[in-house]
């Protein structure tokens, strides 16, 4: 049986797959050290993500966003762990290095608050040289570690080409900020039509033998080891018109302690089907739309998740994002950190 897949591994073999629609040229990029992690998408926004050290309580974090483009702020948010023992307050009082910095209100549906930009000055460089955060209400105190931040900080100026220059968080200097890279739109992807036939699509065992032959084509990375294998397997095999001549398949892929994946395939019609592998990491399918989730442990704490659309061609990569680090903030993740984002137009 496959190994389980870590979320890393389980979103690069999603977004990586032989998809019908590769965009090698829209940037984006992942980045962790230690406590901290950065995600910026094509359109060059970047979001950091601090947390507090993995074994300290209470458990918060913290999220840095900065669109692309010269002379644009840092907005910075704080979640509180959604933590029975420490229900999270209405409002906390913020100090950097011991000095006060006023308050911090917090919504009671999300735990989450926004810092002010008076609060975001204090805490940029306090990040940088190791400074003491924390957030204090009635005896309990909230903290984010520094440990890995000055090395993502860096790696944000970098990707959006603000090194040397004034607002540059992490090295400053007096390189222009017209040299800043600008921000770019992200891809719009007209939805095409599918077929309104939801009915599987029945084979007879000469047609399954041959398509399975057409699919193991595409896996021979193993990225599908159930596919992957000498036998024919007709109960797993899922096939559905997707148009009139095209047919969408799927099959398992892999299975983890915690996470399943299956394959997606566009084929022909009619033999020798021309199988185009669209992900192997899949966990459903409607409308149009294949979709992943993957937990990045058995607690559901933290999420990866991305998306495909049919174009009426083929399967465009249409989203592409984790929920942060695995530090038990919230169920199903704390924060949304994309690194492909698109506007997709429904279709008529």
């Amino acid at each position: 049986m496959p190994r389980p897949r870590p979320l890393t591994l389980a979103l690069l073999v999603a977004s990586a797959a032989a998809g019908a629609y590769p965009r090698h040229d829209l940037p984006s990029i992942s980045f962790n050290h230690k406590d901290w992690e950065l995600a910026c998408d094509n359109t060059r926004t970047c979001r950091a993500a601090g947390y507090h050290k993995e074994n300290d309580e209470p458990n918060a974090t913290i999220l840095l966003m900065r669109a692309a483009g010269p002379n644009q702020p840092v907005t910075a948010e704080l979640q509180l762990a959604d933590d029975d023992r420490r229900p999270a307050p209405d409002q906390l009082t913020m100090t950097v290095d011991g000095k006060a910095l006023g308050t911090v209100g917090i919504d009671p549906k999300s735990n989450i608050g926004k810092l002010s930009d008076a609060q975001v000055k204090a805490l940029l460089p306090a990040l940088l040289k190791d400074g003491h955060i924390a957030w204090s209400v009635n005896g309990t105190t909230w903290t984010i570690s520094t440990d890995g931040a000055n090395a993502v900080l860096l790696k944000m100026d970098e990707f959006q080409g603000r090194l040397g220059t004034p607002g540059a968080l992490a090295r400053k200097g007096t390189n222009p900020e017209s040299n800043v890279l600008p921000p770019l739109a992200p891809p719009e992807i007209k939805a095409g039509v599918v077929s309104p036939d939801t009915q599987p699509v029945e084979l007879t065992t000469a047609q399954t033998r041959d398509l399975m032959a057409a699919l193991r084509k595409t896996v021979k990375d193993g990225s599908c080891g159930l596919v992957d294998t000498k036998h024919v397997d007709t109960g797993t095999l899922d096939v559905r018109h997707l148009t009139h001549d095209k047919l969408l398949v799927s099959h398992p892929c892999w299975t983890a302690a915690y996470n399943t994946g299956d394959g997606y395939w566009v084929v022909d019609a009619k033999p020798p089907y021309s199988a185009v592998l669209v992900t192997t990491s899949a966990t459903d399918y409607a409308d149009g739309v294949i979709s992943s989730a993957q937990k990045g442990r058995g607690i559901g704490d933290c999420f990866g998740s991305a998306t495909w659309t049919w174009d009426g061609r083929s399967f465009a990569q249409t989203s592409a994002a984790t929920t942060g680090m695995c530090r038990k903030i919230a169920a199903g993740g704390a924060w949304n950190l994309p690194t492909l984002v698109t506007h997709v137009r429904k279709a008529r």
